[in-house]
């Protein structure tokens, strides 16, 4: 009997051990199971873009360069349309858009070409403007060995004027962007300004043209940070 009991005891003992293990290991085999596997959907156009946790993405790249675009092109065709009427030329003026220049404290990344892109395309779509292709723009600047901010020299500006020309792609304007970004730290909380600046040259009289927008956005290392420094007591007047 003695012999039957200590079988019955370690098998009992298996049991219990080979339960455990497998209680234990159940939370492993699922958090690793849900660690390598990832789902995805489709943002319909009506819904809002997905807010960053640590940097700056759709939400804020969109609404920079929809509000300074507009702006922009907006001014410069209501100083242009009388000019055009007067001197009748209604062509559209011709735009060189060189770079975007990344200033802030943040990688771009793969943001850096759409932001490009959409620049490119919102001139396409004015009426009174129209730009010169980009790869036009590249190989003249590869041609000429210049970097788009030694085009300000004068005589740097005649050669890739004259290197576009040969291309059949004379231009107006010269157009800039540059992103910026300023940081404000209060103990677990961080204010980032990002802001979109986009300078136009007109090529043939020198005159200026600036336009900017400016985005805040807070990141906070707990949910309640944004409610302690983001209230409605802290609004401005």
């Amino acid at each position: 009997m003695s012999g039957e009991s200590e079988g019955c005891s370690m098998k009992r003992r298996e049991f219990l051990r080979w339960g455990l293990t497998a209680v234990t290991a159940a939370p492993l085999v699922w958090s690793s199971g849900c660690r390598f596997h990832q789902f995805g959907h489709v943002v319909e156009g009506d819904q809002s873009d997905m807010v960053g946790s640590h940097a700056a993405g759709a939400e804020t790249y969109n609404a920079l360069i929809d509000e300074s675009m507009a702006k922009l092109l907006g001014r410069q065709e209501a100083a242009c349309l009388p000019a055009a009427y007067s001197e009748g030329a209604l062509g559209p003026k011709r735009i060189c858009f060189v770079c975007v220049e990344n200033c802030s404290i943040e990688e771009m990344g793969d943001f850096k070409e759409q932001v490009y892109e959409q620049i490119d395309t919102q001139i396409l779509q004015a009426p009174m403007f129209e730009p010169i292709n980009r790869r036009f723009v590249d190989a003249a600047l590869r041609e000429t060995r210049l970097r788009p901010d030694a085009l300000f020299l004068p005589e740097n500006m005649r050669m890739f004027s004259a290197v576009l020309e040969q291309q059949g792609q004379p231009f107006d304007y010269l157009l800039y962007a540059k992103l910026t970004s300023g940081t404000t730290e209060k103990n677990h909380s961080t204010q980032r300004d990002y802001l979109l600046t986009l300078e136009m040259i007109d090529v043939h009289t020198g005159r200026y043209d600036k336009e900017s927008a400016k985005v805040r956005k807070g990141y906070h290392k707990t949910r309640v940070g944004k409610w302690r420094n983001y209230n409605p007591f802290t609004r401005r007047i």
